[in-house]
């Protein structure tokens, strides 16, 4: 059975051969310091897994190390970035988005592993308006979409995701006003966020439409800002779910399969992530990595009615673990979350250090586990 087969039965809650074994994406640091430079592809193939690369061309996420700033820019919104730190181990970038009603600012800082939001593009009420009127929302193009699933092949499986810095609302919305300003405004003045939220997704939806006919295996939709880490299920229910279930049915419309992306934070949300019509839940992180509930937990919650990805703790287990703890971990997981198909064994998230040796660990592991 190949990759791409194993990975699209656990997809569907089936049962393939053995358990699939993946992480979630691999981090260009690591690729770098840890591969030998190997690109993502290749990176799975070293490590014996099975392969989830993810599509990020036409995007413009801010958090990406080598973000384009300018690639969406248009005559009536210009990111015009002003680079204050060059060291790559302190960068520091100043935004001005020049629209013609005006101009938002905002600040990213990073290093050589991932970037962050230093200052935040809406500080006032009255600038979503010029995100309504003016944000460009990007078409995806199908033809390299095909390219880079054709690349991927029978290696695994090619993932995408709803264009924003994050797929759901919500967590796009987080990205753009301070998040703890956002969660008071919920009390202060929700019409307000729902006004935000309601712009944010009919830019999303405008790119739904663009992805009719995408060679795509799985669609990312969600994102940890709407984990209940950080917000109550009551607040998730009001501000998060009726806003994934338009974009779930608009992406089940066009045929995807999707997950939903809590980085583990998934207690009192279960039926909500059920609710809102994703395929999958992932990324199953467990208390020890930052999650709130056992991935078996979850499981035995929400039973056979969501595939699932994850659940390896990648800094505890996976990167400090002894032999013996990586292996118990993945028989572990077989035994609680796979043991009926439906279930992808992966790293919770994302990982700078780890050994090449325990990644192989993990898929030697995981290939004993047959069903």
């Amino acid at each position: 059975m190949t990759s791409k087969d194993r990975m699209m039965l656990a997809i569907h809650k089936e049962k393939p051969d053995r358990l699939p074994v993946s992480i979630h994406q691999w981090q260009k640091y690591h690729l770098d310091t840890i591969m030998g430079g190997r690109s993502d592809l290749q990176a799975f193939q070293e490590v014996g897994m099975d392969a989830q690369i993810q599509y990020f061309e036409s995007m413009a996420q801010f958090w990406l190390t080598d973000a384009d700033f300018a690639k969406l820019n248009t005559s009536t919104w210009k990111d015009e970035a002003m680079i204050i730190g060059h060291d790559p181990d302190h960068r520091l970038v100043h935004h001005t988005i020049h629209t013609p009603e005006g101009d938002l600012t905002y600040k990213t800082e990073g290093d050589r592993k991932t970037t962050w939001i230093r200052e935040y593009l809406v500080k006032g009420d009255e600038d979503i308006y010029l995100i309504k009127k003016y944000m460009p929302v990007p078409r995806l193009d199908l033809k390299l979409v095909a390219k880079a699933y054709d690349e991927v092949g029978d290696k695994g499986i090619l993932r995408g995701f709803v264009w924003g810095d994050q797929a759901g609302c919500w967590q796009h919305a987080a990205c753009l006003y301070n998040i703890h300003d956002l969660i008071m405004a919920t009390f202060d003045k929700p019409a307000w966020v729902h006004e935000f939220l309601r712009i944010l997704l009919d830019k999303k939806m405008q790119f739904i439409e663009s992805m009719k006919g995408a060679k795509l295996d799985l669609i990312e939709t969600g994102g940890g800002s709407a984990s209940s880490t950080l917000i109550s299920p009551k607040l998730h229910r009001e501000f998060c779910l009726p806003y994934d279930r338009v974009m779930n049915d608009a992406l089940h419309d066009l045929g995807f399969k999707i997950t939903y992306h809590t980085c583990g934070g998934t207690l009192g949300i279960e039926e909500m992530i059920v609710e809102n019509g994703a395929d999958v839940s992932e990324t199953l992180a467990p208390p020890s990595i930052g999650g709130n509930q056992e991935p078996w937990e979850f499981k035995k919650k929400v039973g056979s009615r969501l595939a699932m990805i994850g659940g390896i703790d990648q800094h505890n287990t996976l990167t400090l673990g002894s032999k013996d703890e990586i292996r118990r971990a993945v028989s572990q997981l077989f035994e609680t979350v796979g043991y009926e198909g439906g279930y992808i064994c992966s790293a919770s998230d994302h990982f700078f250090e780890t050994p090449v040796e325990n990644l192989i660990i993990m898929a030697e592991a995981a290939k004993e586990c047959v069903y």
